[in-house]
């Protein structure tokens, strides 16, 4: 699988829906085919991620072990505690909780504890600088509180972790899952007079609405309350509204549902969609149209049937109810 993504991207964030939904395992089975194709990868993570306990709930996590000549994250104060010999290539000015980012190459396998810093733009660069050491991929490990993970300026695409934490009921899980993918797999915006006005905009932290061709301002920043506002405000002429942050529930209250189909709801990208399953499918269901200026390649999902309370699902149904509810992407058990 690995030597397939990588022909088509050059930076791919593994992107969990819980934890111990089989996020740091994918990981290690993406690594453990890069050793197999001799591949070089570049590893970091958006978290903490390699410790062998969580900090957070005490329970046991996967390992990372990083074969010879891997480009590698770490912190200045995670370096001594690697079993893996560590060459140091960089000491950047990317700043985390645990001291600055070194890059690493690694010189003799281990085990290695992985950070990354936490703002988008650096990990961006250090992406760069990592491929610039002889990275063929990167691959970004992504702490399950950074849903921005996901974001295009971040990654070239995505593999969706998820699994039986979820949920005890199977269709829960294949349900959450299939709503996730929907909603990762937004359009882009087609190129257009109305795609340059947005793009010339797509900074500022102001909603705006593009009313006969032509941009009109709102005094909102935020869609928290924009319901009413908009309803009162959406007709015939109106043919874009632009959220620069979150796109939820209370934005669209109370607009009229033809206004719902004739207009078309622009979002930087999928990352900022924040509503239920069942209350997406039924504005769907009434027409709604909602793009992105960047589009997330969900690239494969991977599924994990066991839980930490020890709950499981039969591995076999978990895949083929997961591959019908999302028939283009591939699914796969990794800890198979």
């Amino acid at each position: 699988m690995l030597q397939e993504l990588a022909e088509k991207y050059r930076r791919i964030a593994i992107v969990g829906m819980a934890k111990n939904a089989g996020k740091t395992t994918t990981l290690n089975y993406l690594l453990e085919e890069a050793m197999d194709e001799g591949m070089i990868c570049g590893v970091t993570s958006t978290g903490r991620d390699g410790e062998r306990t969580d900090l957070v709930t005490g329970t046991d996590k996967p390992s990372i072990y990083l074969e010879e000549d891997t480009i590698v994250s770490v912190p200045v104060q995670l370096y001594n505690l690697a079993e893996a010999g560590l060459e140091i290539l960089e000491r950047t000015d990317f700043g985390t909780s645990l001291g600055s980012i070194l890059i690493c190459r690694v010189a003799a396998s281990g085990y290695v504890q992985v950070a990354g810093p936490v703002i988008n733009a650096q990990h961006e660069s250090l992406c760069e600088k990592m491929m610039e050491y002889g990275a063929e991929v990167v691959l970004i490990d992504g702490a399950i509180d950074r849903k921005s993970i996901a974001a295009p300026e971040t990654s070239d695409a995505i593999i969706l972790s998820t699994g039986a934490v979820l949920s005890r009921r199977m269709s829960s899980v294949v349900e959450e899952t299939a709503h996730t993918v929907e909603l990762y797999s937004l359009p882009e915006l087609e190129e257009g007079a109305a795609r340059e006005k947005i793009e010339a905009r797509r900074d500022e932290d102001q909603i705006f609405l593009i009313r006969d061709g032509e941009v009109e301002e709102l005094d909102l920043h935020t869609g928290l309350s924009a319901g009413k506002l908009l309803a009162a405000k959406l007709d015939d002429a109106v043919s874009h509204v632009f959220f620069p942050g979150a796109f939820i529930p209370g934005t669209i209250e109370g607009i009229d549902p033809r206004m719902l189909r004739n207009t078309v709801f622009v979002l930087r990208d999928a990352t900022r969609v924040f509503f239920p399953a069942p209350l997406w499918r039924k504005l769907t269901r009434w027409g709604m149209n909602t793009q992105v200026l960047d589009g997330i390649n969900v690239a494969a999902v991977t599924v994990n049937p066991t839980a930490p309370l020890g709950y499981r699902f039969d591995q076999q149904a978990l895949i083929e109810a997961m591959q019908k509810a999302i028939p283009r992407i591939p699914v796969i058990d990794v800890m198979e």
